[in-house]
């Protein structure tokens, strides 16, 4: 027994040094960090930071993007999720073996909450857009009224006040609902807590969800009704003329779609998480791998929604290819302006030889 003690503290000391990795396939005897683990993340913190800022930028150049109010709630979504992507530096130097000049627990704590926060904003400002196009629909000739760009601000505050006030409590009650596994006090020592879980699926998860099915229900309800009505009058005007009526859609029914799939990538990218997350807490079902994979599986939506947005939408599409132009334009001329500069150094460069 005592040489079995002593060759696994042996053992132990020997893979002290060793960084702490979830998939036994990401570590390497030649390599001294987690090698798959980060080549993940990395990727997603690349793809999620590059995207965001492209969201962003059309987003300021192009001004009739600028003329829906659920624009004010797709950049609040842009900056918070690439907030996500900045913040995905922080595993990375862990996974790295970078040495943290504050405690581990500390930072794990504070890294849980703050994606936590930012990705409760993301979701809170979805179910804000599905608000903000039941109003459009349901109350058209008050809608201005009812919707001013003060409002929207005065909502966007509340929003990020909220998210950092439902998650406040982790740092005493239990894991928030970001698994921050990649740091090993977090993986051994900051457990879930069932009733926290309770009060986040109350507060955030639960309510989120119903608005969002009960207000994009009505919408298409309402759409498909008003597009019948539409359609019925053009065939008995058009029977009267003698011609033949055309089906024309509910005009904002192309526009809830494009937001409906971002809600619906939204919510399928977190279903597992949301599911594994409430099997943890409630102590059936534990699994670091499937931890991993769950979390970087619903972060990986911080990406999606750019995507979405700019395959779905025409106007999005016109200022993405406003602003890739103008790019390229600036990069023509400055080449121009090299090759002209380089030609007039030659000249002048083969007077002086003669």
């Amino acid at each position: 027994i005592t040489a079995v003690l002593k060759m696994n503290s042996s053992l132990v000391g020997n893979q002290s040094g060793r960084p702490f990795c979830l998939l036994a396939i990401s570590y390497l005897e030649t390599i001294n960090f987690c090698l798959l683990e980060v080549v993940i993340i990395v990727f997603l913190m690349v793809l999620i930071i590059s995207g965001n800022i492209i969201v962003i930028f059309v987003f300021h150049c192009a001004p009739l993007l600028n003329h829906h109010t659920t624009s004010y709630f797709i950049q609040t979504m842009a900056y918070a999720d690439l907030l996500v992507g900045v913040s995905c530096l922080v595993p990375s130097l862990s996974l790295l073996h970078y040495p943290v000049v504050l405690s581990e627990s500390l930072v794990c704590q504070i890294f849980g909450y703050v994606v936590s926060v930012l990705k409760s904003v993301s979701m809170a400002s979805l179910a804000c857009i599905s608000i903000d196009r039941y109003i459009a629909i349901t109350k058209p000739l008050t809608y201005n009224t009812l919707v001013t760009p003060w409002r929207l601000r005065i909502c966007i505050l509340v929003i990020w006040l909220y998210s950092c006030l439902v998650f406040l409590p982790s740092f005493h009650w239990g894991k928030p609902g970001y698994h921050g596994d990649v740091f090993q006090w977090c993986a051994n020592s900051w457990n879930t807590d069932p009733y926290f879980t309770l009060f986040i699926v109350v507060m955030l998860y639960a309510p989120a969800a119903f608005i969002v099915c009960f207000t994009y229900f009505n919408i298409f309800r309402i759409c498909q009704q008003h597009t019948k009505e539409i359609n019925e009058r053009r065939v008995r005007f058009s029977s009267q003329d003698g011609e033949a009526g055309e089906a024309q859609p509910c005009p904002d029914k192309r526009y809830a779609m494009v937001l409906f799939r971002i809600t619906s990538v939204f919510y399928i990218l977190w279903l597992p998480y949301i599911i594994y997350f409430l099997l943890e807490s409630s102590n059936v079902y534990s699994n670091r791998v499937a931890s991993f994979l769950t979390t970087w599986l619903a972060i990986s939506n911080s990406f999606c929604n750019c995507v979405i947005y700019s395959l779905s939408n025409s106007v999005f599409q016109k200022g993405l290819k406003r602003l890739s132009g103008a790019i390229c334009a600036s990069c023509a001329r400055q080449r121009v302006a090299k090759d002209s500069s380089t030609s007039r150094s030659k000249r002048s460069s083969n007077g002086c030889h003669v």
